[in-house]
């Protein structure tokens, strides 16, 4: 099953949202695993330590630490990127769709944006 890594600053609704509708979800929040107020690259090394893809709102410059792990050919096992904007319940069943038709690695090194 796709693991999550919810970054600190990603809507807890959502994360509340996901959990009330697939309790089996993998996910943990930044300040679950005492990631707090570290750095963007702090966070994406955790995150592909763990094989977990990044949920965050942060458009300015998780993308481009992401991308520069890969172009440096580090372990990145994908971020989604959701807009602030985007209703909250798209954004769940948005989630839950990429984890039924997704397979573990399968977003390895890629930038995905919600909504679709």
């Amino acid at each position: 099953m796709i693991k999550f890594l919810a970054d600190e600053n990603f809507d807890n609704t959502i994360v509340r949202g996901l959990f009330r509708r697939s309790p089996e979800i993998e996910i943990v929040r930044v300040q679950d695993v005492g990631l707090s107020g570290k750095d963007d690259p702090t966070v994406l090394e955790w995150a592909a330590q763990e094989g977990r893809i990044l949920l965050t709102h942060d458009v300015s410059t998780i993308t481009r630490y992401a991308y520069e792990r890969v172009r440096q050919g580090q372990t990145m096992p994908g971020v989604i990127e959701v807009s602030t904007d985007a209703p909250v319940k798209q954004v769940i069943e948005d989630v839950l769709l990429l984890v039924q038709c997704n397979q573990e690695g399968e977003l390895e090194g890629q930038v995905q944006y919600l909504p679709w």
